[in-house]
């Protein structure tokens, strides 16, 4: 799926934002979402606790939620769709591994 140039991105209070890759599959995205949402809470308890171990963590886990969502790192829309399902597929596993550790 191509999306248009002005697709790629939305507008928030006058700043930019990338979309999420809409080649995602439902499932992985909605997990990653998931992570990313639990990740914003850390975030905020981290501050909230002054624990910079905590909030370390909790970037972490946003930023691989992020990438895995491809709203950081390279651009989707020049990537082939199967190589950024690969790595959502990844930043997924990776996510998953932390719950566990």
């Amino acid at each position: 799926m191509t999306a248009e140039p002005d697709d790629h991105f939305f507008v928030v209070d006058g700043r930019r934002w990338r979309r999420t890759d809409p080649a995602l599959p439902e499932d992985i995205a909605a997990a990653l979402r998931s992570h990313l949402g639990r990740g914003r809470n850390a975030v905020k308890q981290a501050k909230r606790a002054d624990d910079d171990g905590a909030l370390a963590a909790a970037r972490h886990r946003n930023g691989l939620a992020k990438h895995g969502l491809g709203e950081r790192g390279p651009e989707w829309w020049t990537r082939p769709e199967a190589d950024r399902i690969a790595d959502a597929e990844r930043a997924l596993a990776d996510l998953d591994a932390l719950d566990r550790d």
